[in-house]
Formats: structure tokens, C-alpha cells, sequence
């Protein structure tokens, strides 16, 4: 196991002695940094410009987008949505929960390439109708690190 000896190296270690992800989004270190811009278009507090997100905020950002998108509301690309809206209108059960998996999986295989899925787990909340989505993946440009996303999915009419 290698030791940290640089002092720069301790600012990014959490609690638990781990890097932090967000930590490293501004260094120079990282050979190919990935960066969006923050579709909530909040100001940068230099400048009067967007924000922008980068590394893990920008990835995570763009699989719940995916995940979210509907059929058509990609401009000149129908074919690119996740299906999960659809999904939610079927009836509760442990196949829907199956179903929202593998089509979560499937638009992140093809339509995100900076991040290298692991897993995704689908927990259905009967109570209060709505799904526990998890997915795992791992950062294209730092293979060392895993990455735990979780969001809630339910149905609105």
C-alpha cells in the first residue's frame, strides 16, 4: 500500500483517510479533466458567467439527466432517452424494479462513455410507491475510485 507523503496530498483525505473526489475536480494532476456546464445556470462569483461543474459533479449529473430524459425531448435525437418515465406508470412490482435496472444500464452503456458502470440496484418502497435507484460506476479518467449515486424516482401526474 502506498503512502501519501506530499503535504498537498492531505488536504483532499476525508474522515475516513480516503481521497474526495470533489476535492481533486481543481487540480492540475488530473490528466483529462471533464467538464459541463451547470444547467441550473447559476453565476460564477468572479465573473458573469455560467458555472461551470467538473470530474464526478459533471458525470453524476449527466447519468440522472440521461436517466430522467424522455422520448422526443432530445432536440434531432429520439432515439437517446431512458425509458424510466415510462416505466413508473406500470404497476409495482419486483419485474418493474427489473426492468427500471436493465434500462438504466443500457443508457448509460451507450450514451455515457465517461463512466464505467458497475452496478445499479433498484429498490422498490411500496409504501410510499416509488423507487430507490443506486448506480455505481467508476470515473473513466480515475479508475481507482468508485462512485455511489443514489436519487429517488416516483411517479407525478
Amino acid at each position: 500500500m502506498a503512502t501519501l507523503t506530499k503535504s498537498s496530498d492531505f488536504d483532499y483525505l476525508d474522515e475516513r483517510g480516503r481521497k474526495d473526489a470533489q476535492g481533486q475536480n481543481n487540480i492540475d494532476r488530473n490528466v483529462r479533466q471533464f467538464r459541463d456546464l451547470d444547467l441550473y445556470f447559476t453565476k460564477a462569483s468572479g465573473t458573469k458567467d455560467v458555472n461551470k461543474i467538473t470530474d464526478v459533479q459533471a458525470v453524476k449529473r449527466s447519468i440522472r439527466n440521461l436517466v430522467l430524459l424522455n422520448r422526443f425531448e432530445k432536440p434531432f435525437s429520439p432515439y437517446i432517452f431512458g425509458g424510466v418515465i415510462e416505466t413508473l406508470f406500470e404497476p409495482m412490482t419486483q419485474v418493474t424494479g427489473i426492468l427500471l435496472g436493465k434500462q438504466i444500464e443500457s443508457v448509460i452503456a451507450a450514451y455515457e462513455p465517461r463512466a464505467i458502470l458497475q452496478e445499479v440496484n433498484v429498490r422498490e418502497n411500496f409504501d410510499t410507491n416509488e423507487y430507490d435507484i443506486q448506480i455505481i460506476f467508476i470515473m473513466a479518467n480515475n479508475p481507482a475510485e468508485q462512485v455511489d449515486l443514489e436519487f429517488m424516482l416516483e411517479r407525478l401526474r
